[in-house]
């Protein structure tokens, strides 16, 4: 019934952006946190940005803050991550969850929901 979905990935060259997009059924993205992750090859997941459900405040990882923004869109019940001057080492598979870690601990499900991810490669 709960249904994440992402979005948007694909190839840019380094200084492009990509949009991604989240979208959600069996629930109302706008009342939960919703986060991006991202797992690279060889790498630990990561998570790079969360939205709170509660007051709308945002949370980026250092890496990206100044070129990721992350907002809803809830007429389409989903969440976006715009990501400009993309670099090489942006390249990942990027994952939208219920996962509220990044946020701060939200009430939502008693379990966490994810994505099956979507792909982003930034090379030349």
């Amino acid at each position: 019934q709960v249904q994440l979905v992402e979005s948007g990935g694909g190839l840019v060259q380094p200084g492009g952006s990509l949009r991604l997009s989240c979208a959600g059924s069996g629930f109302i993205l706008d009342y939960y946190a919703m986060s991006w992750f991202r797992q690279a090859p060889g790498k630990e997941r990561e998570g790079v940005s969360c939205i709170s459900g509660r007051n709308g405040r945002t949370y980026y990882t250092d890496s990206v803050k100044g070129r990721f923004i992350i907002s809803r869109d809830s007429a389409k019940n989903s969440v976006v991550l715009q990501m400009n001057n993309l670099k090489p080492e942006d390249t990942a598979v990027y994952y939208c969850t219920t996962d509220s870690s990044l946020c701060g601990h939200e009430m939502g499900f008693a379990i966490d929901y994810w994505g099956v991810g979507t792909q982003v490669t930034v090379s030349s």
